[in-house]
C-alpha cells in the first residue's frame, strides 16, 4: 500500500521560521499513534511559501493534497490524525502552481513549475527520490547523442541565460564547443548576491541533482570533463546538500568515469566564494576560482573562448541549468510552448517587500506584473497604495503603477526601463521615498564595487553624494542634471556589467518619479516622509494632553501639561518617530 506523504519544508527559510521542531514532532506523533505503515515523513526543500512558514503538505496516494501554513509543533497530532482531510484550527494555504509536464493549469494556478518541479516535493538528500522522478534520464539519453545534436536542441529550445543577461544558452555552448582545445570547463554561477534574492539558494537546497545532471550534460555537449560550482559560503545548507548530492551521484555512477558506458568522464567540485557581488560577473568569478582577486577583465576574449586557466569555459547560473534536464526529456517544442516567442519557458522570482504574500514563485514568461503583485502576492500590506516595483535588483529599475500591465520577459522589461536580472522583485508602497531607494541601491553598489575601473569606483561615489545631498534638503536643480549626465557616463564607460548597470536605479527613479526629486529640491520636502532631514512631527488639534508622547520622547523635546495641547521643539527633535507610534489618538502628523 502506498503511503501518504507528509512533506515538511526544511529549506533555510523554513528552518529559520521553526520547522525543525514541527518535523521532529510529526515523527513522534506518527510513532505514538501507531501509523508508521500509513505515513512517510519527507524532509523537502523550499515550497516557496515564505509568507506561511513553517509549511507542510499532505499528499496521499491518489494525489489529493492539502497545504498547511504557520504550523506549530503542537498541531502535529491533529495533522497526523486527519491526514489529507482538513484539520480544524489549522491554516490552509492556497496552492497556485501546476506542473506543465503532466498537468493543465486549473483556476487560480498561475505558476508553472519547471525549475522548481522537485523543490518541495522530494528529499534533496536522497538521490533515489530524484531518480524516481526521472532524474538522470536526460543525461543517460544525451550520452547516446552527438554533442552537436545536444547543442542544436538547446539552440532550438530558445533557453536564455537566467542570470540576468539573457544570452542564448545554446549559442554560448556552441562557442565553447567550436574551440579546438583538449581541456574545457563548465562552471555553475551560484554567487547570488542581489538584495532580496534567494532563487538559486532555494533550487540548490531543494533539488541539487538537477543542477549536477545539467552540468554533466553541458560538459558532454562542449567537450568538458570538469565542472566547478561557485557558491557563496553564506549558503551553508545549500553547500551541505550539494556536497551530499555530488557524493551520491559519484557513488551511483552519474558523475566520474565512463558515464553510462559512453566513455565520457565528468567530475565536479565546489568552490566557496566570500560573498562579493562583483563575482557574479563571469570573468571576476573565474578570477576568484583561480585564487586571484575577484575583478572583471576586458572582453573579448569571452570565457567560452578563454576562461578558467585560459581554457574554453561556459558559465551558466543555477536556474539556467535547472531547466536543462526537463528540456532534454520533453523537447524543444514543448519548452517553446511555454512563455513568449522571444523568451520561452518560465522565470523564478523572489517576491519581497511591502507585499502580503512574499515568497518564491515561478511563472511563465509573459505573465503581467500586476498578476504577480495582486494575484500571487495578494496586494500591498496594510491596505497601502502601491508605489513601485524594482526588478533586476541593484542593476534594475523601479517601475510605477502605469507599467503594471507589462508582460514579464527580457525585451519588455528593458523597453520600460528595467531589466529581468536574476529574479529579485521588490515591491514598494506609499511610505517609500524613491530618492532614498536609489540611494540605498547606490550604497550597495559602492560596497560591492571591486574598484578596478574609475567610472564605477569614483562615479558611483559622486552619485551617492549627490543623492545624499538631495535627501538632506541641500539639493539643487543642477544636481538632478548632474545625476543624469554622470549616470549615463558611468553606463558608457564602466568595465563590467556591474558598473554599466549601477546607475539604473537612479535613472529609472528620475524618469518615473521626477516629482519626488523636485519636491526634495524645490520644496525641501519628502512626500513619503522617509527622509529624516526633511521630516517634521507636528501635534495637531486631536491632542487631548494625555502626555504619552512626552513621556516616551527620548530627548524630552515635547512640552505641555495634562489636558493641554502639546508642542514639539523642532530644533531638538531627532525625528525618531517614537511619539508618532505611541500616540493612540492620531494627534501627531508626519510631514
Amino acid at each position: 500500500m502506498s503511503k501518504t506523504k507528509i512533506l515538511v519544508s526544511m529549506g533555510t527559510c523554513g528552518r529559520a521560521a521553526g520547522t525543525t521542531p514541527v518535523f521532529e514532532q510529526l515523527i513522534a506523533e506518527v510513532k505514538n499513534q501507531g501509523v508508521e505503515d500509513k505515513y512517510e515523513i519527507v524532509e523537502v526543500g523550499c515550497m516557496g511559501l515564505c509568507h506561511s512558514e513553517p509549511t507542510i503538505e499532505i499528499l496521499d496516494a491518489k494525489g489529493k493534497s492539502i497545504i498547511y501554513g504557520n504550523v506549530s509543533a503542537d498541531q502535529a497530532g491533529a495533522i497526523v490524525k486527519t491526514g489529507s482531510e482538513a484539520a480544524q484550527g489549522l491554516t490552509v494555504v492556497k496552492k497556485t502552481w501546476y506542473y506543465p509536464e503532466n498537468e493543465t493549469a486549473k483556476e487560480g494556478e498561475m505558476q508553472a513549475r519547471i525549475v522548481l518541479r522537485n523543490s518541495g516535493r522530494i528529499n534533496p538528500e536522497d538521490i533515489q527520490q530524484y531518480i524516481d522522478n526521472e532524474g538522470y534520464v536526460a543525461l543517460k539519453d544525451v550520452v547516446k547523442m552527438k554533442p552537436q545534436a545536444v547543442i542544436d536542441l538547446m539552440k532550438d529550445s530558445g533557453l536564455r541565460g537566467r542570470g540576468g543577461g539573457g544570452f542564448p544558452t545554446g549559442v554560448k555552448w556552441q562557442f565553447a564547443a567550436d574551440q579546438n582545445k583538449d581541456q574545457k570547463y563548465v562552471i555553475c554561477n551560484a554567487d547570488e548576491g542581489d538584495p532580496g534574492a534567494f532563487m538559486d539558494r532555494a533550487v540548490l537546497e531543494g533539488d541539487p541533482h538537477a543542477v549536477l545532471e545539467a552540468m554533466a550534460i553541458a560538459g558532454y555537449a562542449v567537450g568538458a570533463d570538469q565542472g566547478v560550482i561557485y557558491i557563496r559560503a553564506e549558503y551553508p545548507l545549500a553547500v551541505e546538500r550539494l556536497e551530499i548530492a555530488i557524493k551520491q551521484a559519484s557513488d551511483n555512477g552519474y558523475l566520474g568515469e565512463n558515464l553510462f558506458g559512453s566513455g565520457f568522464n565528468f567530475k565536479l567540485r565546489i568552490k566557496l566564494g566570500a560573498g562579493a557581488f562583483v563575482c557574479g560577473e563571469e570573468t571576476a568569478l573565474i578570477a576568484s576560482i583561480e585564487g586571484k582577486r575577484g575583478e572583471p577583465t576586458f572582453k573579448p576574449p569571452f570565457p567560452a573562448v578563454s576562461g578558467l586557466w585560459k581554457a574554453p569555459t561556459i558559465v551558466n547560473n543555477v536556474e539556467t541549468y535547472a531547466n536543462i534536464p526537463t528540456i532534454i526529456r520533453k523537447g524543444a517544442k514543448w519548452f517553446k510552448s511555454i512563455g513568449t516567442p522571444k523568451s520561452p519557458g518560465t522565470k523564478v522570482f523572489a517576491l519581497a517587500g511591502k507585499i502580503n504574500k512574499v515568497g518564491l514563485i515561478e511563472v511563465p514568461m509573459g505573465t503581467l506584473l500586476k498578476d504577480i503583485i495582486y494575484g500571487l502576492g495578494e496586494g500591498i500590506c496594510d491596505g497601502k497604495e502601491f508605489k513601485a516595483v524594482q526588478t533586476g535588483g541593484p542593476s534594475g529599475g523601479a517601475l510605477k503603477a502605469d507599467k503594471l500591465e507589462t508582460p514579464i520577459d527580457y525585451d519588455n522589461l528593458t523597453a520600460v526601463g528595467s531589466m529581468m536580472g536574476s529574479g529579485g522583485m521588490i515591491v514598494m508602497d506609499e511610505d517609500d521615498c524613491m530618492v532614498n531607494v536609489a540611494k540605498f541601491f547606490l550604497d550597495f553598489t559602492l560596497d560591492e564595487s571591486c574598484g578596478k575601473c574609475t567610472p564605477c569606483r569614483i562615479g558611483n561615489k559622486r552619485l551617492y553624494e549627490i543623492l545624499d545631498k538631495i535627501c538632506t534638503g541641500k539639493g539643487t536643480m543642477d544636481d538632478i542634471s548632474k545625476l543624469k549626465h554622470l549616470s549615463q557616463t558611468i553606463k558608457d564607460t564602466s568595465l563590467c556589467g556591474l558598473g554599466q548597470t549601477s546607475p539604473n536605479p537612479v535613472l529609472s527613479t528620475i524618469k518615473n518619479f521626477e516629482d519626488e526629486y523636485l519636491a526634495h529640491v524645490q520644496d525641501k520636502k519628502c512626500p513619503a516622509g522617509a527622509c529624516k532631514d526633511l521630516m517634521q512631527f507636528v501635534v495637531n488639534d486631536k491632542c487631548i494632553g494625555c502626555t504619552v508622547c512626552a513621556r516616551n520622547c527620548p530627548v524630552d523635546c515635547i512640552s505641555g501639561g495634562r489636558k493641554e495641547l502639546h508642542v514639539i521643539d523642532q530644533d531638538a527633535c531627532i525625528k525618531c518617530g517614537v511619539c508618532f507610534d505611541a500616540c493612540k489618538f492620531h494627534a501627531i502628523d508626519k510631514k
